[in-house]
């Protein structure tokens, strides 16, 4: 087993990096704005239409768009910031606040984007009452006052129990059509426990997938091993992905074992390359889960995957416990980790060890620009290793469950499609 990463009390961020090209904003909106007075039917237009609004890219590129975020102010409006998931830097904050079209009720904000980006978006209204302007602290203040945007339908369960979060997708866009409940697929069992932690943690919530009808293999079920279970299924309804890639034969039948992260402290603390934390995986959760469904026992018929820090410990995982996990399903893992000296201490014990029978499924967003230098250079590593059979690949979004999703569902018919 690899050793320990870097002593505990890492600094809990990632690196402090300015964005390298700017947010690609545009002056014009995609919308003829109203003249200052009554602004109602602009509105029950934009109502109808949906937000944020899409329109041809002024350059003439048929695999670009402009897209306007709006806001619907009132007198009180000072400031209202739009937040894409990583279209914005946080070290110049002011490029995302919108314009305000003088005498009416109209705030505004458009973007150039290529025609597959998706991502979903946050919006800050200051209404007068955050303090400090034009200090670091107003910026703060400002992340605090957060709105729903009143004509996007489309919403993606926030994180901790957190609101929904508003979401666009560009025509190109992948689409998450495999989590939709389908009618006439056949439905597996979800089932919610509590097992110990690690070390003797209290007890912690785990969810068990048995997929539907089909007898198992006679060596077992293929299993699915996910990290963050608490919002893979209670809120995002993994059950139904499986379902229907069962359905559609594009995977075997498997099981998944979906342990919860607890919190975002607990997370910092074991989702960070810890060897007690990958025992407790693989010798105590899934020995565990073998009692109560029928699991393989092959590491190349299973498969631990993760998000951020999820995706840093599955592979981790995979490379301390290859006897266990044969396949790390990778998105946007923290390979930058940790921040500070020892940077990226994961990518440097894989290039000091030998080759292990283990295959990695990469992926990142394209404006993840914090994650993507660590990441290309953990691909080059691999490549180097002779990791040959593993996969890299970058979307076009940020550190999105929205984008997640689909790739979730493409790793999993990746490494154990039929």
């Amino acid at each position: 087993m690899f050793a320990s990463g870097p002593p505990e009390g890492a600094p809990h961020h990632p690196p402090r990096l300015a964005r390298p090209r700017p947010v690609p904003r545009l002056a014009e909106p995609v919308c003829a704005l109203p003249a200052p007075g009554n602004t109602e039917d602009f509105w029950a237009e934009v109502r109808r239409r949906g937000t944020p609004l899409v329109g041809p890219d002024p350059r003439g590129r048929a695999d670009h768009r402009a897209v306007t975020f709006l806001w619907r102010g009132t007198p009180a409006t000072r400031a209202v910031e739009v937040l894409p998931n990583k279209l914005g830097d946080p070290r110049a904050p002011e490029g995302n606040l919108m314009e305000h079209v003088p005498g009416t009720d109209v705030w505004h904000w458009t973007l150039r984007l290529r025609h597959d980006w998706r991502g979903t978006y946050e919006i800050h209204v200051d209404e007068g009452d955050v303090p400090g302007a034009g200090s670091p602290a107003y910026w703060r203040a400002l992340r605090t006052r957060r709105r729903t945007d009143p004509f996007n339908c489309r919403t993606l369960p926030g994180r901790w129990d957190g609101e929904p979060v508003p979401y666009a997708e560009l025509p190109a866009a992948p689409r998450a059509v495999d989590f939709a409940l389908r009618p006439g697929a056949a439905r597996g069992t979800v089932t919610e426990h509590r097992v110990p932690g690690p070390q003797g943690a209290g007890d912690r919530r785990v969810w068990l997938y048995e997929p539907p009808g089909a007898p198992p293999e006679p060596d077992g079920l293929p299993v699915l091993v996910l990290l963050d279970g608490e919002h893979w299924q209670p809120r995002l309804g993994l059950s139904r992905l499986l379902d229907n890639l069962i359905a559609d034969g594009r995977i075997p039948p498997l099981a998944a074992v979906l342990p919860e992260a607890v919190d975002e402290a607990t997370r910092w603390s074991e989702l960070s390359c810890r060897p007690a934390y990958v025992a407790h995986l693989a010798d105590e959760l899934l020995p565990w889960a073998a009692t109560r469904l029928p699991l393989t026992g092959d590491p190349a018929r299973t498969v631990i995957a993760g998000q951020s820090l999820g995706g840093l410990t599955a592979a981790y995982a995979a490379v301390s416990a290859p006897h266990r996990f044969g396949n790390a399903l990778v998105q946007s893992g923290s390979f930058w980790w940790p921040a500070g000296p020892d940077a990226e201490w994961l990518t440097r014990a894989l290039a000091a060890a030998p080759r292990l029978p283990v295959r990695f499924r990469l992926s990142f967003g394209e404006q993840e620009w914090v994650a993507l230098p660590a990441a290309r250079r953990l691909r080059d590593t691999l490549a180097e290793l002779g990791y040959h059979d593993s996969s890299y690949r970058e979307f076009n979004g940020g550190h999105d469950y929205l984008c997640w999703r689909t790739e979730l569902a493409d790793g999993l018919v990746e490494l154990l499609g039929r």
